[in-house]
């Protein structure tokens, strides 16, 4: 049986053989797997985990599973599970940036006008 996900926290679901979990992108889960990556930004990291690099691939397991049994589902993952994986890694990021865009930053502080920019 799935896992259930709260797609309001950004939370996907990643079926790996018989093992079911559930990731989010949560930020202590994204800098773990950067660090293991040693990513230099978000855009690499990104890119890794949509692409679905083998090292990128085991470490968002590692890391980002939130619900499920990582440890056997990173012992019977195979290169066949790796479009299910960037499909999940995908969802994953996006829900976070969409999320972001519709939303903005409404807690920043208001601009200030500099002399330069008065006319």
């Amino acid at each position: 049986m799935a896992e259930p996900v709260n797609l309001a926290r950004g939370e996907v679901a990643l079926k790996i053989e018989d093992v079911d979990l559930v990731l989010a992108g949560t930020m202590n889960g994204l800098a773990a797997v950067s660090a293991a990556l040693q990513c230099k930004s978000l855009s690499d990291l990104w890119q890794r985990l949509a692409g679905v690099e083998i090292a990128a691939t085991l470490a968002a397991i590692q890391f980002l599973t939130i619900k499920g049994d990582k440890a056997a589902a990173l012992e019977k993952i195979q290169l066949r599970h790796f479009a299910d994986c960037s499909v999940a890694f995908n969802d994953l990021i996006s829900a976070h940036l969409d999320e972001a865009g519709e939303k903005g930053n409404e807690s920043a502080a208001p601009a200030k006008k500099t002399g330069a920019a008065k006319s």
